[in-house]
């Protein structure tokens, strides 16, 4: 682990990728400055998550709120049904009705807002362009042109010192994801990917079938199996 002498804005959403990321920051030498956004999610589930992750190591932690009035996402919408039992060997190539319209144009903005006012050299997010759900803005091309866009739209950039977006997962595997992250400690129990807030995970939405084949697939065993109930001890 390097000198901690650097900060990082990670977003945290309290799933396992972006949990991830924020240790992977943490060993690359930076400060933490973990961001989580409440964008009007249906449950507060993985809300509560990132909180804990935050707790766990006692670092710099904003929790912000924003509203998107217009919905369009099964995510902020109940009336939009959510996808079940989808293939995830074979992810169909239209964009799921779990897609947030422009969601990490508006995460990145918000990161890099607060990244330049604290003087952060980078900004950390979780996003994953081989095991996920077929979202426009988790590509690499879509990452390289936003940070073309901080070199040009904010003051730092302008001065010679660009806010870096760092995707250390983009082209990792979920099993090799939860290697790294069993070799990085990540408290997997604290983290939530279902994108429904129950007792347990539901077992059907994508991001819950996607966990589960990249568990199956690196031999491990998921600490928030619907067998396991070790999450609700913290």
């Amino acid at each position: 682990m390097g000198t901690l002498n650097k900060k990082a804005v990670c977003l945290l959403s309290g799933g396992l990728d972006s949990a991830t990321v924020l240790y992977l920051a943490i060993e690359e030498g930076f400060i933490p400055l973990a961001l989580t956004i409440d964008y009007g999610q249906l449950h507060r589930r993985e809300l509560e998550s990132a909180a804990r992750i935050a707790r766990h190591l006692k670092i710099d932690h904003q929790m912000i709120s924003i509203h998107l009035p217009w919905g369009g996402s099964a995510l902020l919408d109940s009336h939009i049904p959510m996808p079940e039992n989808r293939n995830v060997e074979n992810i169909p190539a239209e964009i799921p009705a779990t897609y947030v319209p422009a969601r990490n144009t508006i995460f990145l903005s918000l990161a890099a807002s607060f990244a330049e006012t604290r003087g952060a050299e980078a900004i950390f997010i979780g996003a994953n362009a081989l095991d996920f759900s077929g979202y426009p803005d988790c590509r690499p091309d879509y990452f390289s042109s936003f940070q073309n866009s901080l070199k040009l739209g904010t003051k730092c950039g302008g001065e010679g010192k660009t806010i870096h977006i760092k995707t250390p997962l983009i082209s990792l595997k979920k099993s090799e994801i939860i290697e790294r992250a069993f070799a990085l400690g990540v408290p997997l129990e604290l983290t939530w990917s279902c994108y429904k807030g129950g007792e347990f995970p539901c077992g059907l939405c994508d991001s819950c079938l996607l966990r589960e084949k990249g568990f199956k697939e690196a031999g491990a065993a998921d600490p928030l199996s619907a067998h396991s109930k070790t999450w609700d001890l913290f």
